[in-house]
C-alpha cells in the first residue's frame, strides 16, 4: 500500500504529540505543516524535518500534494478549516471539541457526507490501553450485562501552566475534559437518552467551571455517573487517569489508580496490570494520552487505506458533542435534558 501523505494545521502545545505519533504510524507521514505563528512553525518543522511550511491554510490547500489533513487548532477555526478540506476533497481529522456549537458540528458532518470525504474527530481517550482493556473485559461477558457505571477523572494537576487559554473561557472542564469522559461512557455503556448535570467553579483564577457531576441514562437501561474535577487534591496525584467502576448482572469491574483492572465474578477476583506503554518519545504522566494519540492516528491510517469508517467519525462524535451541550444546558436550568431533541 502506498504511504498516505498528511498535512497538519496547528503547531501548538498538543500538536507536538501528534507529530511524534505520525512519525511512528505505519502507512502515513506528515509532509506539510501550517501555523499562523512563524516561530512555532519553524520549531515544529525543524524538530520533525518537514520542509513544506505555511502560515496560510488556504495556500497550503491550493498547493495540495497531500492525502489528508490533521486539524490541530483551537475550536473556533474548526468549521472554516473542515470546509476548506471539503472544498478540496481532502479527508480530515479534527481536534476536539468538534465545534463551537452543535449546529456547526452538524453542518461540518453534513458537508463531509455530501462531498463523500471521511471526517474523524481526534477523540483519543477511548484508545487508551486501560480503556480498551475495560471494553475487552466487558465484551468477554465477564460481568454479564452492565447496569451501573462510574467514569471518574478527579485531579489537582495544573493544566493551565501548559495551556493558559483554558483559564480564559466561560466553559472549561466539561468542554475540555468532560467531553473525553462522556465519550468513554458512550463507548463502554452505549448511547445516552437523557442526562442531568451540576457544575461548580472552585478555582477563583479561572472563568469556567472546574468541577462537574453528570448523571446519564443509557439506551441499554444502564445508569452511569461521569464526574470530573481539576480542583481535587489527593495524596497520590492520579493525572491523567480515568477511573472506571462497572456493576453487571454477573459481576463487577474496577479500573483503579495505577492502571489496575480488577474483575470479580462467580469465579473469583482477577487483577490485571493494564498500564500503557511508555513510547520512546513519551513522558510520564502524559504517556497514557500520548500512546492513545498514536493509536487513534494508526486507526485513521488503517481505515483510510481500507476505505472504512473510523470509530470516532464526525457522525459518531455528534452524539458525544450533544452530551456536552446537554450538560451545560442541564447545569444552567437544573433540569434533565433529553438527548434526542438535540440531535434532530
Amino acid at each position: 500500500m502506498m504511504e498516505l501523505r498528511g498535512a497538519l494545521i496547528g503547531c501548538g502545545f498538543f500538536a507536538v504529540n501528534q507529530m511524534h505519533g505520525w512519525r511512528d504510524v505505519n502507512g502515513a507521514s506528515i509532509v506539510a505543516i501550517c501555523d499562523r505563528d512563524p516561530e512555532r512553525l519553524k520549531l515544529v518543522g525543524d524538530q520533525f524535518g518537514v520542509d513544506r511550511r505555511y502560515t496560510d491554510a488556504r495556500q497550503m490547500f491550493t498547493n495540495g500534494g497531500f492525502d489528508f489533513v490533521d486539524i490541530a487548532t483551537t475550536v473556533n477555526s474548526h468549521r472554516t478549516l473542515v470546509e476548506m478540506a471539503v472544498a478540496h476533497k481532502v479527508p480530515a481529522i479534527c481536534q476536539k471539541p468538534f465545534a463551537p456549537t452543535l449546529a456547526d458540528a452538524k453542518a461540518m458532518v453534513a458537508a463531509c457526507e455530501a462531498a463523500g470525504i471521511p471526517l474523524m474527530i481526534h477523540e483519543n481517550f477511548r484508545w487508551q490501553t486501560p480503556i480498551q482493556a475495560v471494553r475487552k473485559a466487558l465484551d468477554s461477558g465477564a460481568i454479564g450485562a452492565p447496569f451501573w457505571g462510574r467514569f471518574s477523572f478527579r485531579s489537582g494537576y495544573d493544566v493551565f501552566s501548559g495551556q493558559p487559554y483554558l483559564a480564559e473561557g466561560k466553559r472549561f472542564i466539561i468542554e475540555d475534559l468532560g467531553i473525553h469522559t462522556l465519550d468513554i461512557a458512550r463507548y463502554i455503556l452505549g448511547d445516552v437518552t437523557s442526562l442531568s448535570a451540576r457544575t461548580k467553579r472552585v478555582n477563583p483564577k479561572i472563568r469556567g467551571e472546574d468541577v462537574a457531576t453528570i448523571l446519564l441514562d443509557h439506551n441499554s437501561g444502564a445508569t452511569s455517573i461521569v464526574d470530573v474535577s481539576y480542583a481535587t487534591r489527593q495524596s497520590v496525584e492520579p493525572f491523567p487517569e480515568t477511573l472506571i467502576e462497572l456493576d453487571g448482572t454477573q459481576g463487577s469491574l474496577r479500573l483503579s489508580q495505577g492502571y489496575e483492572l480488577q474483575v470479580t465474578n462467580a469465579e473469583g477476583a482477577t487483577n490485571t496490570d493494564v498500564a500503557p506503554i511508555l513510547l520512546p518519545w513519551a513522558s510520564r504522566p502524559w504517556h497514557n494520552i500520548q500512546e492513545s494519540v498514536f493509536a487513534i492516528q494508526q486507526h485513521w491510517a488503517d481505515c483510510l487505506g481500507r476505505q472504512e469508517e473510523t470509530c470516532t467519525s464526525g457522525a459518531d462524535n455528534l452524539k458525544t458533542f450533544a452530551l456536552v451541550e446537554a450538560a451545560y444546558e442541564s447545569a444552567a436550568s437544573k433540569a434533565t435534558v433529553e438527548i434526542r431533541t438535540l440531535l434532530k
